[in-house]
């Protein structure tokens, strides 16, 4: 399993057990579970720990209390009354890249430098957060276009990783040159490219950024462009989001996009393309 997952899927456990949910369980534990927390958990928080439940018994070689009818008729009752919406991050696309760069920029040189190639590249790249603070300065090929960014393992690709690559730009606003700003700047030769930075503006550590840190910066450069409300519906995954969102608008074909993602299927990829680019869609009438 990714480590990401892992650790899921052992909070879930853990908040299980804290609740007389243990290996074996029977249907009825798991249903009561369920019952129990279904006014206090988002439905699809509840989903995730029968997941974590039922892969507990696989693993052990015992029956899945999970697949029990009184199991799956609990779930199916909680679902139809709660709904199963899920919380939509905003997608951040090229007019709100361009406003968190120059927001970004107002800070202290090193801070500026990294934050702005976080934003950038990780727009660009189409990154997961996990993957943007993995990236190592030996998995970065330079090219007269652009740079090749390797990913050692994402969450679809754990063995071979996946490779993506970002081109140049015209604009002063270019992924490419951002990034090899922050590395002089930082003067990087090895390791983590992305790295915590001190309130003295200096690199704290030679480890990697935690992937909670892409989140906070971004919310801080949405909170002092446009204000605390606003920085709410932003997540680490908002660049994600929004790079699909803003391919998908101006035309590029799924195919494409899903080469930079590293999406295997254009459903999943359809659940992160925004209101935004329907809206741009020309009316038949």
């Amino acid at each position: 399993l990714a480590e990401n997952t892992y650790r899921a899927y052992k909070a879930d456990m853990a908040h299980l057990r804290l609740h007389g949910v243990k290996v074996p369980a029977t249907p009825v534990q798991v249903a009561e579970y369920l019952a129990n927390f279904a006014d206090t958990l988002a439905v699809a928080t509840l989903q995730h720990r029968l997941i974590a439940i039922h892969r507990a018994h696989q693993e052990a070689g015992l029956p899945s209390p999970a697949m029990d009818s009184l199991v799956k008729r609990t779930m199916q009752g909680i679902r139809r009354t709660k709904g199963t919406a899920q919380r939509r991050v905003k997608a951040l696309v090229k007019e709100d890249i361009i406003e968190l760069v120059l927001s970004a920029e107002k800070q202290k040189p090193m801070k500026a430098a990294r934050d702005v190639a976080l934003i950038l590249v990780g727009f660009a790249g189409a990154f997961r957060r996990s993957e943007l603070v993995s990236i190592r300065m030996e998995d970065i090929t330079e090219f007269d276009h652009g740079v090749e960014i390797h990913i050692r393992r994402t969450k679809t690709q754990q063995e071979k990783g996946h490779t993506v690559f970002i081109p140049s730009a015209k604009s002063s606003r270019c992924p490419v040159k951002a990034l090899k700003h922050w590395i002089k700047q930082a003067g990087l030769d090895e390791g983590a490219v992305f790295r915590a930075i001190n309130r003295h503006d200096q690199i704290a550590s030679q480890c990697a950024m935690s992937a909670q840190s892409v989140a906070l910066v971004l919310k801080d450069a949405v909170r002092r462009s446009k204000g605390s409300e606003a920085a709410q519906p932003v997540s680490g995954h908002s660049l994600r989001a929004g790079y699909c969102t803003e391919a998908a608008s101006v035309g590029i074909a799924t195919h494409i996009i899903m080469e930079q993602t590293g999406h295997r299927s254009s459903a999943t990829l359809a659940k992160y393309i925004r209101p935004l680019a329907r809206r741009k869609t020309p009316s038949l009438l």
